[in-house]
C-alpha cells in the first residue's frame, strides 16, 4: 500500500491535539499536506459562502468525503483535491514540503 503503515491512522490522529489538528504543523509530510489542503479548502468555502452540500454538488465530490477531508478523518486522493480546486478556483495544493515551516499561504 502506498504510504505504508502511516496511513493506518487518519491525518488528525497524527497531531498532538487532534481537536485542533488544522492549527498545528504536523511532522508527517503526508499528513501536513492534508492539513494544508483542509485549511485552504475551509477558507475557500467560507470565503465564497459555500456549504458542504453546495461544494459537493458543484465539484462532484461526495459531501461526506469533503467533510472527512476538512475534519482530517481521511486521506484525500488526487482526483478529489483536483475537483475541489477546480470548483472553488482556489489553489489547494501545497507548493512544496518547505512551505510547511512557514504559515500556510
Amino acid at each position: 500500500m502506498v504510504g505504508g503503515r502511516a496511513r493506518a491512522r487518519c491525518p488528525r490522529q497524527l497531531a498532538d491535539d487532534p481537536e485542533a489538528w488544522t492549527e498545528q504543523p504536523l511532522a508527517d509530510p503526508a499528513a501536513e499536506s492534508v492539513r494544508f489542503i483542509a485549511r485552504a479548502l475551509a477558507r475557500a468555502l467560507a470565503g465564497q459562502g459555500l456549504s458542504l452540500r453546495a461544494a459537493a454538488a458543484g465539484s462532484g465530490v461526495n459531501r461526506q468525503a469533503i467533510a472527512d477531508l476538512l475534519a482530517g478523518r481521511s486521506w484525500p486522493d488526487v482526483a478529489t483535491v483536483a475537483r475541489l480546486a477546480a470548483f472553488t478556483r482556489v489553489h489547494l495544493w501545497p507548493e512544496s514540503p518547505g512551505c510547511f515551516r512557514n504559515e500556510d499561504h
